[in-house]
């Protein structure tokens, strides 16, 4: 028997609750920024993260509310996604609090800067790989605010390339669930996709 849930019957933090246990796993953009300024360098996961198109590279996060991260993309246009791993738990929770826009995260977590190549926000030193990244387009939907970004560079450490491209094993890419549940990589299934084949005609 299914418990049925509606959005309408519930309050809104109910529902969220519930969607985020059920949209599972989610890949975590550790989102670098900087204020107008540049006095303050800015760091803070986002779990609603994608891919939103390959040609032109676009990424795309959700801000919930009016977070620093969005207000530093709306005021520069610029951000860095470092990719998330399993080693960086404890630092990118450390990121995860709501500290005022004139505290840099980096500073509060101790954790390393490097300079990015194309765009003013700093890369994080210990993320395996970067994608750097120009505002394209913000578009308001409801309580949240969907950040898209067109990648202009991308970099990964050499350490984590298999044929030329990163490999998941050695990446281990860090996901949220539900709730204060994080995931790791577990077990990786390799299946080939299936071409389509036109009937035979007799």
């Amino acid at each position: 028997m299914r418990v049925e849930y509606s959005p309408e019957a519930m309050s809104s933090a109910d529902f969220y609750r519930l969607l985020t246990s059920v949209v599972v796993p989610r890949p975590i953009a550790w989102v670098s920024t900087v204020t107008p300024d540049g006095d303050t360098e800015n760091l803070a996961p986002h779990s609603f993260f994608s891919i939103a198109s390959t040609d032109p590279p676009i990424v795309q996060f959700t801000s919930i509310g009016r977070k620093d991260s969005l207000r530093n993309v709306e005021d520069t246009g610029e951000f860095v996604v470092n990719f998330s791993s399993e080693p960086l738990l404890h630092l990118i929770n450390a990121t995860a609090i709501d500290f005022p826009r004139s505290v840099s995260e980096f500073g509060t977590a101790g954790i390393e800067r490097e300079a990015s190549r194309s765009v003013r926000p700093p890369r994080v030193a210990a993320s395996h790989a970067v994608l750097e990244c120009r505002s394209h387009t913000t578009l308001r939907m409801g309580n949240s605010t969907l950040v898209f970004g067109r990648v202009l560079h991308a970099a990964v450490d050499e350490d984590y390339l298999v044929d030329g491209r990163p490999d998941s094993e050695r990446l281990r890419p860090l996901t949220k669930l539900g709730g204060d549940e994080w995931g790791t990589l577990g077990g990786i299934v390799h299946l080939n996709r299936i071409p389509y084949e036109e009937p035979r005609t007799r």
